[in-house]
Formats: structure tokens, sequence, C-alpha cells
């Protein structure tokens, strides 16, 4: 699950194509899982988004201190952690929200009335 929300693909069922554009589909074309699963759930999509790009613009600026020691490149380096801020959160949010749909999947397990029935009967018939 952890795999597929990396890829930006429905947890459950590894379906691609939940974007458009950077809005994420309400429903999952193949499985009918609703992403928001509850009110608030992208809250948490929200801070690992926050977690992931801080935790990046500090490799940047630790690791252009440490590169250019002692005589620190401040031009290059404040740069490439305006690039992080700035652009970090754009790209990395789409991937934030199938992963944390994954991670809250692994806190609260699926039910069966929140994925489409047939869908369900098809997926445990090639499982027999």
């Amino acid at each position: 699950m952890l795999r597929r929300g990396l890829l930006r693909r429905c947890p459950v069922c590894g379906r691609r194509g939940l974007f458009r554009h950077l809005r994420m589909v309400e429903r999952c074309p193949r499985c009918g899982l609703r992403f928001e699963r509850a009110d608030g759930t992208w809250s948490g999509a929200l801070g690992l988004n926050t977690m992931v790009v801080f935790s990046l613009l500090f490799v940047v600026l630790l690791g252009g201190t440490l590169a250019t020691w002692p005589d620190v490149a401040v031009v290059p380096i404040a740069t490439a952690a305006a690039a992080v801020a700035l652009l970090g959160p754009l790209l990395f949010f789409p991937t934030s929200k199938t992963l944390w749909l994954a991670i809250e999947l692994c806190m609260h397990p699926l039910q069966p009335d929140e994925v489409d029935p047939t869908w369900l009967r098809g997926e445990q018939g090639r499982a027999a």
C-alpha cells in the first residue's frame, strides 16, 4: 500500500490517473474508494508534505554549508533553498495525498462498504 501511495496510485487497487492537474479525483475510477474517508483527512497529507519539504530544505542548507565550508557560498545555497521552499510543496503535494491515504488505510483498515462491491467480488474471484 505504501509503495502504491508513493507512486501516486490508489493504495487499494493500484490504479493510476487519480489527478487532474493538481486536483485529486473524488473516487478511484477502478475500485470506487472515496479518497476523503473522513472530514479532515487531508490535514495529514498537508502535515506530511510540510515535514518532507522542511527536511529537504534542512538537507539543502546543511549540505550546502558543509560542502562549501569555510567559504560558505551564500547565494547558491539561498537560491537552492528558495527553489526547494517554493517548488517542493507544489511538486510533492499529490504524492503526499496518496501516501497519506495509504498510511491512513494502515491505521484504519478498509471496510467492505468503502469500495465498489463489483470490484471487490472481482478481486476475490482472481485470488481463488
